[in-house]
C-alpha cells in the first residue's frame, strides 16, 4: 500500500500492511537539476563511441544478473509480485540489456542514390535527454528496457520509477548509474507532481512511459508543447476470443494463466473472455476450478502462488468492477469477495452473464478476475472483442486457420496471439494502438524510437 503524507510517500508491504520506508518525492527543483545534469552530460555520452557506450551497458547487465535475488525480494516487498515471478522479470531484464548491448552498435542509417558525384546519407542521431517513467507491475524489466535502449544508442536518461516501488526503482537504477559517467542516468522519486515536472520539462527530448491511459494523455498534452518525442505503453482491455473447436479444458487452463499471472497485474492480462456458447459449460466448469488452484503464497504441489494486489486502493479499484458486474446480473463461479485479514489479497475470481455495457466488460480491471461473455460463435465474439477503444493486445484460441487469419487481419491492436496468452520470441516488438499508446516499446524497432534521423546531401564543389 502506498500513502502520501505531507511531504513523503509511504511504502506498505501489501502482503502485510507493514511499513516498508519513506521516500522523500522530487520537486520541480529537484527534477529541473536532475534534468540539468542529463543536459550536461548529453554530448559527451552521445560521442561516446557506440562500442564503449554498449560495452557499459553490458556490464551493468552482468552487476543485474549478480543482485537479482535481492531485487525479486525487495519487488515481492514492495509490491506483492511473488518472488519466483519477480526472479524471472530481474533475469528478463538483464537479458533485455545485453540485447540492446549487441543491437546499439550496429544500428544504422543508410545511404541514398543521387547523382554521381554526390552522396546523400541518412544517418540515425540520439534525441538528447530521456524521460523514463516506470510502472509497478513489472518495474525492473520495463525500466532496463527502455533505459538500456535509450543508452546504447546516446541518449541520458532521467529515470522516474513508480512510487508503489520507489526502493526497488533506485536500487536497480543506481546500480546501472554506477557503470555510467557521471549525468548519464540520473533518477528521480515521487509520483504524478514528480512525473509531471519531468514530462513537461522544456529540456527533455523524449518521454517514455508506461503507465495508465489519463497519464498517458496528460504527457501527450504536456509534449505538444515541449516538442518531445513520445513513447506510451498505456492500459489495455485485452480480449480472448475461444472457438468451439477447442478443448475446453486447456482453454480454461489458458484463459487462467492469462486473467491471474501476477494477479492480473499485467499489461497483457486477459481482461475479457468470449466463449462460444457451444463449449461454455464445461468451459466454466474447468475455469472455476483453475481459479481454485491459484492460492495466496506460500502454494502448494499442484498450485500456483497468487500474491496479493499492489495495495487496498488498487483492490477496490478490482473489487468495484466485480460488484458492479454482479449488480447488473452476473454470476460469480469462484472468488469474487473480500478476504479478512491483513494485506490486499484478493481471490481468482470467474463471472459469467457478462454484457458488453458493463463496466468490467469495457474498462481495464487489471486484477485477478475472469469475465466470461456466453456468445453464439466466434465470429460474434471476434466482432465484440474488436469493438473497444484499447489496442494494446488480444488471443485468440482456435483450430480453425480461416478464423485465426480472420482475427489477426481485424483485431485492431498491435500484438495478437494464436492459441497461447503469454509467450513470444525474445526481442519481439510491440507497438500499440488506440487509448493503449503510441511507438514501439520493445525490439529492435526501440532503438529507432529512441533515435532522430538527420538526411546529409554532401556535394563537391563545382
Amino acid at each position: 500500500m502506498t500513502t502520501t503524507t505531507d511531504t513523503d510517500i509511504e511504502v506498505h508491504d501489501p502482503a502485510t500492511g507493514e511499513l516498508v520506508g519513506r521516500v522523500r518525492p522530487a520537486d520541480a527543483g529537484d527534477v529541473d537539476e536532475a534534468v540539468g545534469r542529463a543536459r550536461v552530460a548529453r554530448d559527451g555520452w552521445a560521442r561516446t563511441p557506440a562500442a564503449d557506450r554498449a560495452g557499459l551497458v553490458r556490464d551493468a547487465a552482468g552487476a543485474l544478473r549478480g543482485v537479482a535475488e535481492e531485487l525479486a525480494r525487495l519487488n515481492e516487498t514492495e509490491t506483492g509480485r511473488p518472488y519466483d515471478d519477480g526472479l524471472g522479470g530481474v533475469l528478463a531484464a538483464a537479458g533485455t540489456m545485453e540485447q540492446y548491448a549487441e543491437l546499439g552498435p550496429v544500428h544504422r542509417g543508410r545511404s541514398l542514390l543521387g547523382s554521381w558525384s554526390a552522396t546523400d546519407l541518412m544517418v540515425p542521431e540520439p534525441r538528447g535527454v530521456a524521460a523514463v517513467i516506470t510502472p509497478w507491475n513489472d518495474p525492473v524489466a520495463v525500466a532496463a528496457g527502455l533505459i538500456g535502449a535509450a543508452l546504447v544508442t546516446g541518449n541520458t536518461v532521467v529515470h522516474k520509477p513508480s512510487e508503489r516501488c520507489p526502493h526497488l526503482g533506485r536500487r536497480f537504477a543506481e546500480l546501472v548509474a554506477s557503470f555510467l559517467p557521471e549525468g548519464v542516468l540520473e533518477i528521480v522519486d515521487g509520483a504524478g507532481p514528480t512525473g509531471a515536472a519531468l514530462s513537461g520539462h522544456a529540456d527533455v527530448d523524449l518521454v517514455a512511459h508506461v503507465g495508465s491511459i489519463a497519464a498517458g494523455r496528460a504527457i501527450r498534452q504536456a509534449a505538444a508543447g515541449t516538442g518531445a518525442h513520445v513513447l506510451l505503453e498505456n492500459g489495455g482491455n485485452d480480449p480472448l476470443v475461444v472457438d468451439a473447436d477447442v478443448d475446453p479444458r486447456w482453454a480454461a487452463e489458458q484463459a487462467a494463466l492469462g486473467s491471474y499471472a501476477n494477479g492480473g497485474q499485467v499489461c497483457v492480462s486477459v481482461e475479457r473472455i468470449y466463449c462460444a456458447a457451444a463449449i461454455a459449460e464445461p468451459f466454466l466448469d474447468a475455469l472455476a476450478e483453475e481459479a481454485a488452484r491459484w492460492v495466496y503464497r506460500p502454494s502448494a504441489a499442484g498450485e500456483k502462488a497468487l500474491g496479493p494486489l499492489v495495495d487496498r486502493r488498487h483492490r477496490e479499484h478490482v473489487h468495484g468492477h466485480v460488484a458492479a458486474a454482479v449488480a447488473d446480473g452476473a454470476t460469480v463461479h469462484a472468488g469474487g469477495v473480500v478476504p479478512d485479514g491483513d494485506g490486499a489479497f484478493y481471490p481468482a475470481t470467474v463471472l459469467s452473464g457478462l454484457t458488453p455495457a458493463m463496466t468490467i466488460t469495457r474498462e481495464e480491471t487489471f486484477g485477478p478476475v475472469a469475465p466470461v461473455r456466453v456468445v453464439e460463435d466466434f465470429a460474434q465474439g471476434l466482432a465484440e472483442a474488436i469493438d473497444d477503444p484499447h489496442g494494446l493486445a488480444a488471443t485468440v484460441l482456435t483450430g480453425s486457420m480461416n478464423n485465426a487469419q480472420q482475427a489477426w487481419r481485424e483485431l485492431p491492436v498491435g500484438s495478437v496471439k494464436i492459441n497461447g496468452v503469454f509467450g513470444g520470441a525474445p526481442g519481439g516488438a510491440a507497438q500499440p494502438r488506440g487509448t493503449s499508446g503510441t511507438g514501439f516499446g520493445y525490439g529492435p524497432e526501440l532503438l529507432d524510437e529512441m533515435t532522430t534521423t538527420k538526411v546529409v546531401h554532401w556535394s563537391p564543389l563545382p
